[in-house]
C-alpha cells in the first residue's frame, strides 16, 4: 500500500507533464499503419487507369491464394 501512495505522491510532484512515451507509441503506430496500409493498397486491385502499371520495387508481392494447411507440419 505504501508503494501505491509513494507512486501517487511522485506523480503529483512532477506536475501535469504529458508522458513522451505515449506520443512515441502513437507516432510509431501511425507510421506502421501508413506503411502496412500502403502495402495492402498496392497489392489490391488497381484503380481505373492503373491496371497496366508496374508495382514499385519496394512493395513486396503478396499471394493471398496460397494458404498453409495447419496439419502439414
Amino acid at each position: 500500500m505504501d508503494l501505491l501512495l509513494q507512486a501517487a505522491a511522485d506523480t503529483a510532484n512532477t506536475g501535469n507533464q504529458f508522458p513522451t512515451s505515449f506520443v512515441l507509441v502513437y507516432v510509431v503506430g501511425f507510421i506502421a499503419a501508413v506503411t502496412i496500409g500502403s502495402i495492402a493498397w498496392y497489392n489490391s486491385k488497381r484503380p481505373v487507369g492503373w491496371e497496366d502499371k508496374e508495382r514499385p520495387d519496394t512493395v513486396p508481392s503478396v499471394d493471398a491464394g496460397q494458404t498453409k494447411d495447419p496439419n502439414d507440419l
